[in-house]
């Protein structure tokens, strides 16, 4: 049955692969609970019944409601409203889909693919997962069991994947290749979705395909596409979508309505081509008064926005805005909105069948953000008086019934933080949002298992005064970014991820893990950290909690960053607004804590405990521990009396210094007992003694990539992990974790030896002299405006970069200062361009449009022009 096809390839002909996957408790995005016997008989697991979330079995095979399948999904918030279904009532529902494709990988390497595919199949839906050449090895493809089949980009025929690749796979039913790594030739080929479909067999029978959101969620001719093909779209009508999707219409439909909208001007379906000139537009803007927003009419997630605070101005920004509309959208008509300048962002979840009913799910509170892109929401919204509460859910129904809506949908709001009784609203996200999780921990109700009731032509599960609320919630998105260069994103290897551990108050959803990679293609988010708590007061503990707990090397990470953020005074008390970063800068990116002397002797002692240990592991027997301190303190390869060490270690901030500061961490030759004296010369050069520190390293399970040091310092004990990272031009970097609120968490360098920095600096020279361009992030090339032998004058652009979802702004998006001025602007400028910091001549391009390129690497070279 099986033709051998190169040395590590097979060719499978419908080959079932026989595998007895196992549950593991706890934790989400991992090898999830599979189908052992039907779904009628399956008894919650005494791991589902622990804590306070609750799960009722199923009526019937593929049907009601099994909630809250706790084996691989834990939703915090307590017991969640139960909903009880009499056989005659179950009978009366219509059935549940046999297959579903989930065309997405959208963030986290198939986050939401991995989180579709949990509720599905614990309603017995079996899942399709598609895939990019860039995410071959992600996590939503690594869920695969069963018939695997990879796809050629030309759509001629099927072969199977590699033996290795399905060795990797575990949950899902099949999985396809759509294409090279781009998403315009894979996620957004409906072309391509349409074909798997067929092959699948998702087109045969009651199946559907579920969006989940970015890609094709919102996209109104993939909807209509599916409809044409006999393929249940797992979301909207796609008149809704085409209604709601653009800003214009959408106001037109909220004003007939009576949904509030922002003061403003929108070009209505009768406008002529002369509405959007720029005198006309000008002119608009006047009438409406400074500050104002240009928004492209199909944008979202920032793009084509610009804030403009000056007649002057406008112009400039209008230009601007338009060419990313086309860009982004292929659409440049805008329109102009009265900016407030405190406004806070809340959203209401709504939900609607086909059969008229339209319930909200409360609202989330997304305000705090960067690159007007959320970074942390949570549910309830603090400080909303109840009345208005009740307006906002009226006013949410009401857009929904207005565009004839089915399944979930968010309707979001703007208030301004200081009269938050005034609200307009803004838009509504026709697909489920990134943050669902947080309204699915306040109200218990899996929402992605009322998609698949709704979409299959049920009524919504509850009634709205079914629909109760417990508690408060947060969700952080966990990116690999770097808060302190503007939030430029980051790309990589996961060299290692420990994720907090997970329980009733804590989830997680991810589709990272440690060796996976951040690419440059797609959204840098590695996971969804969401926590539960009785009130926001209780939540904001946990949420602290889990973020100290959680452990991610190599890419950099916005972690740090969202601890001082939870910690925030302002923050706490709820005083939050969409300008909250920039506001509170120098309190969120006050200089970080200083390694302490403690600190740096943990970090000095692991080196040369690892030196130590790797000549033991010769001398000791099979048997020994090559960690143990009577086997260090036997090993010596002269006298245990001529032992020394002297570690250097610089801040990992300062690595790239020119002058780097660095500290000493002198270590002698232990004691009988086992206990080293140690010296450590901090960063300021103060010099601390610690007679005997008494250490151990441990490797804390078989999967963990960190090593665990112990150590006892003046009767202290302290735990900390640490991971050795290689570093390009020598020496190594060292990561240490602690879960104490108080300890030092970060990095610090071992340089390498002299003579490797000598080299660098030959390497170096060798690049010339004059000047250089260097990309600021890992991104594309845009475009290059010179070439070889031009003469550039100081502020000349040179090269124009993007990078992932976002681009680096040619400007810092925050000012320090002046935080309370109108005319501050922190929202993302989406076209960076690099320019030449002084006169001269370009020597060098080493550019090329379209190429991907590391940060740091130099783009264009140029020199002083000869006299």
């Amino acid at each position: 049955m099986l033709a051998k096809q190169g040395h590590n390839s097979l060719r499978l002909s419908a080959v079932v692969l026989k595998t007895n996957s196992v549950a593991t408790p706890g934790v989400v995005g991992g090898a999830a609970s599979r189908r052992a016997a039907p779904l009628s008989t399956r008894v919650p697991s005494s791991s589902a019944r622990k804590g306070s979330v609750a799960a009722t079995s199923l009526a019937r095979p593929n049907r009601w409601l099994k909630r809250n399948y706790a084996t691989t999904t834990q939703m915090p918030g307590g017991t969640p409203t139960t909903i009880t279904r009499s056989e005659a009532e179950a009978d009366k529902g219509k059935p549940l889909f046999n297959k579903i494709l989930i065309a997405n990988r959208q963030v986290s390497a198939g986050e939401i693919a991995c989180r579709v595919m949990r509720t599905a199949q614990a309603l017995g839906i079996k899942c399709v997962a598609v895939f990019s050449e860039a995410d071959r090895y992600s996590m939503h493809v690594k869920m695969v069991s069963g018939i695997i089949y990879k796809v050629h980009v030309d759509m001629a025929h099927i072969r199977s994947l590699t033996i290795i690749e399905l060795l990797r796979c575990r949950q899902a039913d099949e999985a396809y290749l759509l294409g090279p790594a781009p998403s315009a030739e894979s996620y957004l080929r409906t072309d391509k979705i349409l074909e798997i479909c067929r092959i699948s067999g998702a087109q045969v029978g009651f199946h559907a395909v579920h969006p989940g959101y970015g890609f094709l969620s919102e996209n109104a001719a993939f909807a209509k596409a599916l409809h044409e093909n006999g393929i249940v779209f797992i979301g909207p009508p796609s008149s809704a979508i085409l209604s709601m999707g653009s800003k214009s219409e959408s106001k037109d439909i909220m004003l007939k309505a009576g949904v509030p909208c922002v003061p403003g001007w929108h070009p209505s379906t009768s406008a002529s081509a002369d509405s959007q000139l720029p005198d006309f537009l000008q002119a608009e803007a006047d009438k409406i008064g400074y500050p104002v927003l240009i928004k492209a009419v199909s944008g979202g997630g920032g793009k084509g926005m610009k804030i403009v605070d000056r007649q002057e101005d406008f112009k400039e920004q209008l230009a601007s805005a338009k060419r990313e509309g086309m860009k982004s959208f292929g659409d440049d008509t805008v329109l102009l909105e009265k900016y407030l300048s405190t406004p806070r962002h809340v959203e209401v979840q709504v939900f609607s069948d086909a059969h008229g009913n339209h319930v909200s799910l409360f609202e989330r509170d997304c305000s705090v953000q960067r690159r007007h892109q959320k970074i942390i929401e949570e549910a309830p919204a603090p400080g909303l008086d109840p009345v208005l509460r009740e307006c906002l859910y009226e006013m949410a129904r009401k857009a929904a019934e207005a565009v004839e809506y089915r399944g979930a949908g968010t309707v979001e709001f703007i208030m301004d933080a200081q009269d938050p009784n005034k609200f307009f609203f803004m838009e509504m996200n026709t697909r489920l949002q990134v943050e669902h999780p947080v309204t699915e921990a306040i109200t218990g109700v899996d929402l992605v298992q009322w998609q698949l009731e709704v979409a299959a032509g049920n009524p919504i599960p509850l009634k709205q005064n079914e629909i109760k609320r417990t508690g408060h919630a947060f969700e952080c998105r966990i990116y690999a970014e770097n808060p302190r260069n503007n939030f430029l994103p980051d790309t990589g290897l996961l060299r290692h991820v420990k994720p907090p551990a997970t329980s009733s108050n804590v989830r997680m959803e991810t589709g990272f893990g440690t060796g996976d990679e951040i690419s440059v293609f797609y959204d840098p988010l590695i996971a969804k950290l969401i926590v539960h708590g009785s009130d926001r007061t209780e939540a904001l503990r946990v949420l602290r909690k889990a973020l100290a707990e959680y452990q991610v090397v190599g890419p950099q990470t916005n972690i740090e960053f969202l601890k001082r953020l939870s910690e925030h005074e302002s923050f706490i008390a709820g005083d939050v607004e969409t300008g909250f970063i920039p506001k509170h800068f120098d309190a969120l990116f006050a200089p970080a804590t200083e390694a302490s002397p403690s600190t740096l002797a943990q970090a000095g002692l692991f080196v040369a405990l690892r030196e130590l240990s790797d000549a033991t592991i010769s001398e000791s027997s099979s048997t020994g521990s090559p960690w143990s301190t009577a086997s260090l303190a036997g090993f010596r390869p002269g006298q245990t009396s001529s032992f020394k060490r002297t570690i250097e270690l610089i801040p990992s901030a300062d690595a790239a210094a020119e002058t780097a500061r660095s500290a000493k961490v002198e270590i002698g030759a232990p004691s009988a007992s086992g206990g080293f004296p140690i010296t450590v010369i901090d960063f300021q050069g103060t010099s601390t003694s610690f007679p005997s520190v008494h250490p151990s390293l441990s490797i804390p399970n078989s999967n963990s990539s960190a090593t665990r040091l112990s150590t006892l310092i003046n009767d202290r004990l302290s735990l900390v992990d640490v991971i050795s990272q290689p570093q390009p031009l020598g020496g190594e970097r060292l990561h240490l974790f602690n879960n104490s609120s108080e300890a030092f968490v970060g990095s610090l360098d071992v340089p390498p030896p002299t003579w490797m920095k000598v080299l660098a600096e030959q390497q170096a020279g060798a690049a010339g002299g004059g000047g250089s361009a260097k990309s600021p992030m890992p991104s594309r090339i845009v475009q290059v405006f010179v070439k070889e032998g031009d003469k550039v004058t100081q502020g000349a652009p040179l090269v124009t970069v993007e990078a992932m979802k976002t681009v680096s702004p040619d400007r810092p998006i925050f000012r320090p200062v002046h935080y309370t001025d109108t005319s501050f602007n922190y929202h993302c400028q989406k076209e960076h361009v690099l320019r030449a910091p002084k006169d001269g001549v370009v020597s060098r391009v080493v550019a090329t449009v379209g190429e991907l390129v590391p940060e740091g690497k130099v783009l264009v070279l140029f020199e002083e022009e000869s006299a």
